[in-house]
Parts: C-alpha cells; sequence; structure tokens
C-alpha cells in the first residue's frame, strides 16, 4: 500500500485503535481498497502443460477415449461424445471441465488412481474460462516439443554438466564447473545462482521434500566433496567430504535421511542427512564409480563402475548383494525403474543393460533380460521416465535415442544433437525428459507418439500358402544365348526348363512373370541326378539388379569360443556373451544365418540351433558353413526388405534372394528358393556354378518354377513294442515340413485294445520337428490279438493354407504285453504345491508361466533293478513344450542314485515359452526305457504374473 496515502501513526498507538483509524479513512477515501485485477491467463502457457500433464495420456489424438481429444484448442472445443463443448466461456462452475475435475459431474477426472490436478492449478483453468477461455495464436497440438525454462543465452558456451528436476517438478537445478543454477520451472524464472563450488559438478540432486539440493563436485586428484545447499536461500548447510578425489554422484535416500556419495577414488560413503556423520564406507570397486542409484524402497543402493560392473548393496549394513558383471566397458549410468522390478545400467560398451531385480533381502542372482546394443559410441547418460514406460539416452556421438522399458525396443531416434546430452532428467508427472548439453544449451522431448522406428520382425512362418495342384506343362528347352537380361529365355510357369552349363564361368537367364502376394518355389535338380553342376540361382529384377530378400539388423555382438564349428551340425555352437541370448533368435556368421534351438545345458556345452538334431537348417537362403575360433557372430532381428534401420553401432546385413544349397538340407548341394515378389512384374532368375565349372558333358540342370506345394510328412518309431503292466513306452513321432508348411501337426491314436491307453493326443508343436506319446498297459491288461492290432488307427493332420489335410501313418505294429518292470517311475508333487492342481481321475497338473522355475519330484518303484536309474540329459523331459525344459540337470543329467528311490527335480520355462497345455513324463533308461504315466503342464500368460524367477 502507499503510506503516503495514510496519516501519521504514532510509534505506541493501540493496534486497535490504528485498525480502527485505517478502516474509517478507507472509508472517507472512495469505498474500500480495489483488488489488483488478476493477470490474463495465457492458454499456451498456462493452460497447456495442464491438460498435456493431466488429460492428454487417454485423451489424445490416437486414444480419444470417450471420442474427446484435447490436443489442440479446437478438438477440446469440440468435446466428446456424450458432453459436446466442456467449456462455457465466462461460466467456469456450469463447465462439464470444472464440474468433471471438482467431481461435481461424472465420470470423475482424472481417475482416483491417477494423479489429481493440484488446487493452484484448477484454480488457473477457472480463472482462464471466466477470463472468456482465449484460444491460442496459433492452434498446435500441446503434445509437441515440451516448453522449456527461457533460459538466456549460454556465454561463451559454459556446458551444463549436471541437471536435475525437484519431485514436483516446480524447480529445475542446472549445474556447470564452479556454478549451480535453481530455477522455477512454473514461472521459468531463475530463482538464484550459487557461485564459488570447488570444481565442476557431476551431479546434482534435489532432496525428496525439495528444500535441499546437493552438489556433488571437488578438485582433481586432491579431494571430493558433496555440498548441501538450502534450495530456498542458497545457503550452504554443509559439506560431505573425505573422498580423496573428485565425485561424480551424491545422491538422497528416498526418505531424504541419508545421502550416498561417490566417485573417482572408488569409495562409496552414506551419510545421515540431518547432522553429516559418516555411517559406513564401502572400498570394493576397482574402478571410478560414475553413477549411483538407490531402490525406491530405500534399502538396496546400486553402484555403476569403471571395473564394468553395477554391484548391489544392502543398505542397513553394506552387504554386497550381487555383482552384474555382464557389461564389456566402463559403466556410466544405473537406474532402478520406478516400480523397482528392474535395474538399469549403459557406458562405454555401447550396450544398455536390463536385469530383473531378484536380490531384494540377501544374496543372490538377478537375472540379465536385456542386453541391448543402442548406439553407435559409449552412452554418456540415460534417463527413466516418471511412469517408467520410457528411457531416453545419450551418446558421445550426439545422438539420441527413445527406448520401451521393459523391453528396450527402440521408440524413435532423435535427429543428431547439436552436442553431447551431459546430463538427462526425467520429467516428474510426465512422459518427458529434460537434456542440458555440453554447448550450454537445454532441450525437452516428449515420448508422447513415439513409434517405432522400424518395420515389423519377418517370421518364417508368417508366409505359407496355399497348396497349389501344378497342372502337367510341357518341358522347356533352354535357348543359348541367354547370359544376359535381353537375352533371358521367357518362362511361362509352372513350367520345366533343362539346360546345362555349357562351358566354364557360363550362366543361364530366364524371364518370368509374377503377382505381388503370390510366392513362386524356384528349384534346380540336378546333384540328384548324378549331374557335376553345384548349382547357385538368384532372383533379379528385369535390369540385372538383385532382388533384396531380407534386412537383418545386428543387436548383439558375439564370436565363436573355445573350437569353432564345422558346416554340418546343429549342436555345440560355442559362443561369447551366449547368457545374453535368448531362443528362437537369429544368429548371422558369415553370410550364414541359423535359429537358436535350446540353450547350453552344462559348463561343456552349447547352444543347439535348429531343427535341434542332425544337420542344421539355415534361413533367408543362406547356405551352412564352417567358421573358425573367434568368428564374429551377431544376434540379429529380421525386417522387411527396403527397411532403414536406425543405427546402433553394430552392423546391418542386407540379403538377397540367392541359395546355394538347399537351406533344409533335403536336397544336398540342389539349390531352392521360395520368392515373394515385392511386387507385380517380371524377374529373373539366374543359374551358374558355384564354383564356376562347365563344360557341354556332365553339367545339366531342370530348372523347375511353380507355386509352393506347402505339406509335411510324420513317421513314428515304437512298433512291435512290449509294453510291461502298470507301466509305459513310449512312441516317437517326427515330422518333415515341405516348401514353407510351418504350423503345428496333431496326432491321433484311436481303437487302441482293451487294457491300453495312449496320451493322445498329442501335437509336433509349430516350427518343430517332433513329440513323444506313451502307449500305457494297466496291470490288468492281457495281450492283443491280431484283430485288435489292426484296429488300431493312427492319423496326422493339420491345417495348410486354410485347409486340413490328414495323413494315415498306419498302425502300432503287434503290440505285445512285456514281462514285468524292473523299474517304474512316476511324477509327483513336491513339497511346494504352490503350483500343482489334483483332480480325482485327471492326470496331475502342474503350472508354470515364462520366465518361471517350479519344483516336482520323481519317484522309482525298484521291482528288480538296484542300479542308478538314468532319467536323460537334456532331453529328460520327454515331450515339454518348446521352451520349456528340465533345469539344473548337472553333468550327469536328471538321475536317481543307488540305494534312492526319488528326488526332486526342477522345471523351467524360458520367456518365449507359449501359453497352453501338455502333456509330459519322464522315462527311465533302465529296463528298456520304462515310460511314467504323463501329467498335465500348464503354460500360463506371462503378463499377469506378479513375480518370477530367472533361468
Amino acid at each position: 500500500m502507499n503510506r503516503g496515502l495514510l496519516p501519521p501513526i504514532s510509534d505506541n498507538l493501540h493496534p486497535l485503535t490504528f485498525l480502527l483509524l485505517l478502516t474509517c479513512f478507507l472509508g472517507f477515501s472512495g469505498g474500500g481498497v480495489q483488488a489488483a485485477e488478476p493477470a490474463p491467463v495465457d492458454y499456451s502457457r498456462d493452460i497447456a502443460p495442464i491438460l498435456r500433464s493431466y488429460c492428454s495420456g487417454c485423451h489424445d489424438d490416437a486414444q480419444r477415449e470417450g471420442k474427446l481429444s484435447v490436443e489442440t484448442f479446437a478438438q477440446l472445443r469440440k468435446g466428446g461424445e456424450d458432453h459436446g463443448d466442456p467449456i462455457q466461456p465466462g461460466k467456469a462452475t456450469e463447465s462439464f471441465l470444472i464440474r468433471s475435475l471438482t467431481g461435481e459431474a461424472r465420470p470423475k477426472m482424472p481417475p482416483k488412481d491417477e494423479p489429481q490436478i493440484p488446487a493452484a492449478e484448477l484454480a488457473t483453468l477457472k480463472r482462464w474460462i471466466e477470463q472468456g477461455a482465449v484460444g491460442p495464436a496459433q492452434d498446435v497440438s500441446i503434445l509437441q516439443e515440451l516448453v522449456t525454462p527461457n533460459l538466456p543465452a549460454a556465454r561463451e558456451a559454459r556446458p551444463y554438466s549436471a541437471a536435475a528436476y525437484a519431485q514436483d517438478g516446480k524447480r529445475l537445478a542446472l549445474a556447470r564447473t564452479g556454478e549451480m543454477e535453481v530455477w522455477d520451472t512454473t514461472h521459468q524464472a531463475l530463482l538464484r545462482s550459487v557461485s564459488g563450488l570447488p570444481g565442476k559438478v557431476n551431479a546434482v540432486h534435489f532432496s525428496p521434500d525439495g528444500a535441499q539440493v546437493v552438489a556433488a563436485t571437488g578438485v582433481t586428484g586432491l579431494r571430493g566433496v558433496a555440498q548441501l545447499f538450502e534450495t530456498g536461500t542458497g545457503k550452504l548447510i554443509r559439506e560431505f567430504g573425505g573422498h580423496t578425489d573428485v565425485l561424480y554422484d551424491a545422491e538422497f535416500s528416498p526418505d531424504g535421511s541419508l545421502l550416498a556419495t561417490a566417485g573417482y577414488d572408488r569409495s562409496i560413503r552414506l551419510w545421515k542427512t540431518e547432522n553429516g556423520d559418516l555411517l559406513r564406507t564401502i572400498d570394493v570397486h576397482k574402478g571410478a564409480i560414475f553413477d549411483l542409484a538407490w531402490h525406491p524402497d530405500g534399502k538396496v543402493l546400486a553402484s555403476a563402475s569403471a571395473d564394468e560392473t553395477v554391484k548391489l548393496w544392502r543398505v542397513a549394513d553394506g552387504l554386497r548383494l550381487d555383482t552384474l558383471n555382464q557389461a564389456q566397458g566402463e559403466l556410466m549410468s544405473v537406474a532402478f525403474t520406478p516400480d523397482g522390478e528392474h535395474i538399469l545400467a549403459a557406458g562405454a560398451d555401447k550396450r544398455i543393460h536390463l536385469w530383473r531385480f531378484v536380490s531384494r533381502e540377501a544374496p543372490g542372482l538377478n537375472p540379465v533380460v536385456h542386453s541391448r546394443f543402442a548406439h553407435e559410441s559409449a552412452i554418456h547418460a540415460f534417463a527413466v521416465s516418471s511412469d517408467g514406460r520410457f528411457l531416453l539416452s545419450s551418446a558421445d556421438d550426439r545422438s539420441l535415442k527413445l527406448w520401451s522399458v521393459p523391453d528396450l525396443e527402440l521408440l524413435r531416434a532423435f535427429p543428431t544433437q547439436p552436442d553431447i546430452a551431459a546430463a538427462v532428467v526425467a520429467v516428474p508427472g510426465a512422459d518427458r525428459f529434460l537434456m542440458a548439453r555440453l554447448n550450454g544449451s537445454t532441450e525437452a522431448f516428449s515420448s508422447q507418439r513415439a513409434a517405432p522406428v522400424r518395420g515389423p520382425s519377418i517370421g518364417v512362418a508368417s508366409r505359407v500358402v496355399a497348396p497349389s495342384v501344378v497342372s502337367a506343362s510341357p518341358a522347356t528347352a533352354e535357348a543359348e544365348p541367354n547370359d544376359t537380361p535381353v537375352s533371358a529365355v521367357p518362362v511361362s510357369w509352372p513350367a520345366e526348363v533343362s539346360g546345362t552349363m555349357g562351358r566354364a564361368g557360363d550362366v543361364d537367364l530366364y524371364r518370368f512373370s509374377a503377382e505381388a502376394g503370390r510366392a513362386v518355389l524356384l528349384e534346380i535338380q540336378a546333384a540328384r541326378n548324378q549331374s557335376k553342376l553345384d548349382s547357385r540361382i538368384e532372383v533379379l529384377h528385369p535390369n540385372g539388379e538383385p532382388v533384396e530378400h531380407v534386412v537383418l539388423q545386428a543387436t548383439r555382438d558375439s564370436w565363436f569360443t573355445f573350437r569353432g564349428k564345422d558346416s554340418e551340425t546343429a549342436d555345440d555352437f560355442r559362443l561369447h556373451n551366449w547368457a545374453e541370448m535368448e531362443l528362437n533368435e537369429y544368429l548371422y556368421a558369415n553370410g550364414e544365418v541359423v535359429r537358436l534351438w535350446l540353450y547350453p545345458r552344462g559348463p561343456d556345452s552349447g547352444f543347439k540351433v535348429y531343427p535341434g538334431e542332425g544337420r542344421r537348417e539355415t534361413y533367408f537362403g543362406t547356405t551352412a558353413l564352417a567358421h573358425a575360433l573367434g568368428q564374429p557372430a551377431y544376434v540379429v532381428t529380421p525386417l522387411p526388405a527396403g527397411s532403414d534401420p536406425a543405427p546402433n553401432g553394430l552392423p546391418v546385413f542386407r540379403l538377397n534372394y540367392v541359395n546355394d544349397d538347399d537351406s533344409s538340407r533335403r536336397r544336398g548341394v540342389d539349390s531352392v528358393l521360395i520368392f515373394h515378389p515385392p511386387t507385380t512384374g517380371d524377374f529373373l532368375v539366374r543359374v551358374s556354378d558355384v564354383r564356376g565349372f562347365g563344360g557341354e558333358q556332365g553339367y545339366p540342370y531342370t530348372l523347375s518354377v511353380r507355386p509352393p506345394r506347402p505339406d509335411f510328412k510324420v513317421t513314428l518309431s515304437g512298433t512291435g513294442m512290449k509294453v510291461s503292466p502298470g507301466s509305459g513306452r513310449e512312441i516317437a513321432f517326427k515330422a518333415e515340413r515341405y516348401e514353407g508348411f510351418d504350423g503345428p501337426i496333431r496326432i491321433d491314436i484311436t481303437s487302441l485294445p482293451p487294457g491300453f491307453t495312449a496320451s493322445s493326443p498329442v501335437e509336433i508343436e509349430a516350427g518343430q520337428m517332433s513329440a513323444v506319446a506313451v502307449l500305457h498297459a494297466d496291470s490288468t491288461a492281457t495281450a492283443p490279438d491280431a484283430a485288435a492290432d489292426q484296429a488300431v488307427q493312427v492319423v496326422a493332420s493339420a491345417v495348410v493354407g486354410g485347409r486340413t489335410v490328414t495323413h494315415a501313418l498306419g498302425t502300432l505294429g503287434d503290440i505285445q504285453l512285456g514281462p514285468p518292470a524292473k523299474v517304474t517311475v512316476e511324477i509327483l508333487p513336491s513339497t511346494d504345491r504352490t503350483f500343482v492342481k489334483e483332480s480325482a481321475g485327471q492326470p496331475l497338473e502342474f503350472s508354470i508361466r515364462p520366465g518361471q522355475t517350479i519344483t516336482a519330484r520323481v519317484r522309482a518303484v525298484r521291482h528288480d533293478f538296484p542300479g542308478r536309474i538314468e532319467l536323460g540329459n537334456e532331453d529328460s523331459g520327454r515331450n515339454l513344450p518348446y521352451g520349456v525344459y528340465v533345469d539344473n540337470i548337472g553333468l550327469n543329467g536328471l538321475l536317481i542314485v543307488e540305494g534312492q528311490t526319488e528326488r526332486d527335480f526342477f522345471i523351467t520355462a524360458s520367456k518365449i515359452a507359449r501359453p497352453g497345455t501338455r502333456l509330459f513324463h519322464l522315462r527311465a533308461r533302465a529296463d528298456d526305457g520304462q515310460a511314467s504315466r504323463p501329467v498335465l503342464l500348464r503354460v500360463l500368460p506371462a503378463e499377469t504374473l506378479a513375480s518370477t524367477e530367472g533361468r
């Protein structure tokens, strides 16, 4: 107020007298104090941030819950499906927007389980409506780049080195060498600047209540110190010293009672915040400690170090809970996800590592979930969004990428930044991030609208076409010269073309027309007819350019360890970093692509690749090759032809439609390709000899051009078996898949003799090659006669190209009743019955979820067998679903030793295991392979699992 308008006031005037005189004076001078007119509310500055924070998550253009979008002013005023325009300008209390936010109208928004709009922001909304609800000058999406504090231009490009938000998002700390700034983010105003810090500030953090802010700094080679300031005044409260070199981090515990500091001297120190007392010193790391992270419950502290590890510490006593040592370079950043379920770390090895957090109370192994190759240079910093759904990473090559959490899929690669983002922090209460760069600039990014940067992955079973009946076609003969695109021999398919490699270095080209979406099979028959030709076929565009088949983006690097690999077998792929790999992933090595089928099962084993036994299969037309010890190999993700994946520091392999030897290995060195035309038009197929050989005699071939004929064949073994009363014997089924068919195959065994039962139907799963059933004889069964044997029917069926195809497999032969079993086995629940269901008249049922391990028990009855009962090695769980296996079998496999009759065993489901049910059993190798009665395993969906244990 203006004291010049007031009467003189005596120093000893009674307060009541003063108030009375003041009231009279104001009354006589014009009828009361005039309140200041409230400042106009600006939509872009004041309203858009409120809508973005509390409404856009459900009411943006993509989701439009209730058909309402608040993404632009015009869409907000358009309203939703039930209430129309939610705003009545000038009438805030009558506007549906305000009535919904206050709960006077239904539905109440935001929902009660979401963050509610604070009273101050609600008052701003009301004031805006009362002032007429004026819109912006330019109506743009509120989900575009976040408005950031209007910071003054950096003088002499003074680099920012650290940044942090207070938990309420209303304060932002930015720091550089010798200085720290605190900003009011609501009004975009600099509150204060603290100078005179002893060196570069490597980290800043607010206390949970925002009242204090700490800076990690120091002088290189001399001392490290954490300086604690009052946020409101900038006053130095105290220092936390004792470090002999510069500090890289100082972090408050979630309740603010403790402060953890660490730096170049490799020491972690825990302090009481209120008085600076030192509680504990931890000196275990063998390299500088670059980052610290508290678990949300405050009981565990994580440290990331130059020694290439993250270590987990129990805060109560400093006990080390685990060392996460999968990284291959210095780790610069570490964080727990907001829900506390995962740990993230990144650094010089260019990867983002993610572990599932298990060792919460006692030491234990925290399983690796992902180790994603992310950038082409060292990762400098990252941050996880406040809701835990996104991660933004910054690298030394100035790249910036957005990832989903916890699956670490790349969502967006931002344009190359003007400088390295030294600090990346999450904006509280939003899916947004702020960067502070080394050039002294800041910028914020929104994760809204982030979409995957690459096309969908290609599955090998995704393009099965219906079987085609190919009418007979007269054979076509090669006509020389046909070694250029212009002279290619035209072919109307389906057709068979007879040709020969007439000279060394000869090539033959044939032109054919094809339609997009209609597959074409191209096959050479030469070596199978005793020709000397080692064929190679390629598909070309009419101008002779190759047709791209697939783009393979490497996501993890590796190499062959212990020994090299031959070009034949499917077993024993010894690979570096194998624990980071998952079943069904593709592995690229020197032009060959295989698919991982089974994990290494012990210290002296490697991966098995598809089909799991025998000669290995290859993918995308590649040829099996020998690989030397130390040769590079890469886990790759297949992308559609023409894809341009975001760079991640690992190679991208572009494969064309080319084949040397049949990928399924059934045609020997003859070539075969299934071509999926990218467009409708003409294409060329070029035939040549891999070695460049040829001659008028001895190099003939037949080229088939026709539609694929997907089909399957199933063979069974175990016919004519002798089944002991009260026991069982196995019936094994093996499938061959032809020309693109990769679906499930059902096998039914019906009309069995009295007293005999079978675990039927049994399924050969999609993509797999075998299944096993059990034929069981009751204790009272009698030997069947010939008529009963002939009545048995075994039939295989599958849906191929939209229609059911059946193949009769015959009978089980002469079923005989064997002598009494020397040993029988059965599967029982273990002491933990959490995952067991028992129902009268039904098989015992176990349930499991992907990523989980459960226990069961096997019991043996020794009728006349005192020796060791062997139940198998990696194949000990008979007919388990693919991706589920008997775990922890050791070098000797699953067995019951002499003098014992039972033992517990472990069943693990990998994360790729598919939901469903399946009968499985155990088989004792003694006494010609006695099989247990099958029990049921139910694989449940992964997403409803509250807690899991890693493999």
